[in-house]
C-alpha cells in the first residue's frame, strides 16, 4: 500500500484525486436525476450531459428561427387582414422562442455567436421539416396543424426536462405553440367548410405533402437513435421518439376526420388489441437525405439565414457601441 503511494507522482496523484471527486459528484448528480430534481446552471453536471443539452437546445433554437422562413414567404399573400395579423403574430412568437432557447443554451457556457457560427457553417442542424417548400396558402394552415401539433407533442414533456432553464423556457413556448396549432387548424377548417372545391383540393394536397415529414419530426426510430436512451436516463427527454410519434398519429386521426381530409397512408388503421393506430413505414432514406443537406430547400434556408446575419452586422455593432457608451457614462457618474 505504501509502496503504491510512493510510486504515484504529483501529477498522477492529482489526477486520482480529481477522478475520485468527479465520481462523487457524478453519484450526487445521478441521485438528483433519480429523485426527479432539476439541475440549475451553476450545479455540477457531467460534461456529456452539458454537451447533449447544448446540442439539443441550440438545434431547437435554430429550428425556431429557420422555421420563420417558410411562413414569412406568405405574409404578403395572406387572404385576409385577419389572417395576415395572425401569421405575423405567429412568426414573431417563433423569433421569441429562438431567443429564449439561445439564452437557455448560453447558461451552459456556449455563446450565441458560437451556436450561430455552427449553424451557418453547416455543423449544427435544425428540424428537417423546414427544408420543404410552402406552395399554397393551405400549407400555412397545415404547418400550424401538423408541424406545430408535432412540436407541441414533442415539447410538452420538455417542460419537465431535468435542466431547469430549458424546462422553464418551454412552459411559455408550449403555451404559444398551442395558439399556433389552433390557428392553423382554424384556417383549414374555414377552407374545408366555407371554401370552394378547388380549395378543398388545395388542403388535401398540402396534407399529402406534409404528413410524412411531420412524422419524421420526432426523429429516427428508437433503435436508430443513439442519443435517445441516454437523454431519457438523464431526464432530458421523458418519452422516446416512437412513443411521441404514436401519440401524434393517434391525436391526428380524429382531427382529420373533423376536417374532412384523408391522411395519405393506406395502412393507417385502428388496432383494437393495442388500443392505438397502426401506420405505414416511414421513408427514412428521405429523412437522412434531408438532414444531410439534400432536401428541397436546404440550401435556400441556410443561405437566407447567413444573408440575414451578414446584413444585420451593422445593427449588432451599433448595439455594442451604444452599450459601451452607456457603460462609460455610468462609470464616469
Amino acid at each position: 500500500m505504501y509502496t503504491q503511494a510512493m510510486d504515484i507522482g504529483p501529477r498522477e496523484e492529482r489526477a486520482a484525486l480529481r477522478s475520485a471527486e468527479e465520481a462523487q459528484l457524478e453519484a450526487g448528480f445521478d441521485a438528483r436525476i433519480d429523485a426527479g430534481s432539476f439541475i440549475e446552471a451553476k450545479d455540477w453536471m457531467p460534461a456529456h450531459y452539458r454537451k447533449t443539452l447544448v446540442r439539443q437546445i441550440s438545434q431547437h433554437a435554430h429550428s425556431e428561427i429557420v422555421g420563420m422562413l417558410p411562413e414569412g414567404n406568405w405574409v404578403t399573400r395572406a387572404p385576409t387582414l385577419k389572417r395576415k395579423a395572425i401569421l405575423l403574430a405567429k412568426i414573431q412568437d417563433e423569433g421569441g422562442h429562438g431567443l429564449y432557447l439561445y439564452a437557455a443554451a448560453e447558461t451552459l457556457g456556449t455563446s450565441r455567436d458560437e451556436m450561430l457560427a455552427a449553424l451557418h457553417g453547416g455543423k449544427a442542424k435544425y428540424s428537417s421539416i423546414f427544408n420543404y417548400p410552402t406552395l399554397s396558402w393551405a400549407d400555412i394552415g397545415v404547418i400550424g396543424w401538423l408541424v406545430d401539433g408535432a412540436a407541441i407533442m414533442n415539447q410538452v414533456p420538455l417542460t419537465r426536462c431535468s435542466y431547469a432553464p430549458y424546462a422553464r423556457a418551454m412552459v411559455r413556448i408550449c403555451r404559444e405553440e398551442s395558439f399556433h396549432q389552433r390557428q392553423g387548424y382554424d384556417a383549414l377548417l374555414a377552407m374545408m367548410r366555407e371554401g370552394t372545391p378547388a380549395q378543398h383540393e388545395m388542403v388535401q394536397d398540402a396534407v399529402n405533402r406534409w404528413w410524412w415529414p411531420s412524422l419524421m419530426m420526432f426523429g429516427p426510430p428508437d433503435a436508430a437513435s443513439p442519443n435517445s436512451a441516454q437523454s431519457m436516463r438523464w431526464g432530458i427527454k421523458r418519452l422516446s421518439n416512437d412513443e411521441l410519434r404514436q401519440k401524434f398519429v393517434d391525436a391526428c386521426v380524429p382531427q382529420a376526420q373533423v376536417l374532412g381530409v384523408t391522411l395519405p397512408d393506406p395502412l393507417l388503421k385502428w388496432n383494437e388489441a393495442r388500443g392505438q393506430h397502426d401506420f405505414g413505414p416511414i421513408d427514412w432514406d428521405e429523412f437522412w437525405r434531408v438532414v444531410g443537406g439534400d432536401g428541397p430547400c436546404n440550401r435556400e434556408r441556410l443561405a437566407a439565414r447567413v444573408r440575414a446575419w451578414d446584413e444585420g452586422a451593422w445593427v449588432r455593432e451599433a448595439a455594442l457601441a451604444h452599450a459601451h457608451k452607456q457603460a462609460l457614462k455610468e462609470k464616469a457618474a
